[in-house]
């Protein structure tokens, strides 16, 4: 008897820490959003738990060269990334939007995809102690209907949700159609992050 595995979700991580590079980004998070009046009022608006730039600030890139030098340092990534999840890319990946995230304590980010890009990703520059993982789901879970629940041991690859506990230089990386979320929590400070997407 033969069971394969099929189907597989690639995710990526891997460790960006540069001391200079975290301490500059998280001066210029911190800068954008006191500076950032319309996402401030979009965050309040929309009842936003902390402070994002997503929207309202679409030249990051240019604007801020912490920024470019962050996305400069994904490149890499991004293409060994396509590489090991067998894209059949024509062009070169490149970052067409990036965005700060400044989450407060007990604030989240509820489930989501981001449409129209190839692979997204988030880099952290600050991770408060009790700061949520970043939560992915199954992309088969609308599928399973009467699927029962997975055995408490079975292994990562089996579970319906998955939970990636990053630190201060760590970068995610995924394929933009996979569901993910930040759970809220009552962590101690600021969680900063700067996320992406790529196409």
């Amino acid at each position: 008897m033969t069971v394969h595995s099929l189907f597989a979700t690639p995710f990526y991580e891997a460790d960006l820490a540069a001391p200079d590079l975290l301490a500059a980004l998280a001066t210029s998070a911190r800068s954008l959003a006191a500076d950032d009046g319309a996402g401030r009022r979009w965050c309040r608006d929309h009842h936003y738990p902390g402070y994002t730039s997503y929207g309202s600030v679409p030249d990051l890139m240019v604007r801020d060269p912490n920024i470019a030098a962050l996305a400069r340092a994904l490149a890499p990534h991004l293409a060994a990334f396509a590489a090991a999840a067998h894209l059949d890319l024509a062009k070169r990946l490149r970052i067409d939007n990036i965005w700060v995230n400044i989450l407060r304590p007990r604030g989240g980010h509820s489930g989501h995809i981001h449409p129209h890009s190839v692979i997204s990703g988030t880099f952290y520059v600050e991770i408060p102690e009790g700061a949520a993982a970043l939560k992915l789901e199954d992309p088969r879970l609308p599928l399973m209907m009467a699927a029962p629940p997975r055995t408490a041991d079975a292994p990562e690859a089996a579970q319906a949700f998955v939970y990636k506990a990053p630190r201060p230089g760590t970068v995610f990386l995924w394929e933009s159609w996979l569901r993910h979320e930040v759970p809220a929590v009552a962590a101690k400070g600021e969680r900063i992050s700067i996320s992406f997407n790529a196409k």
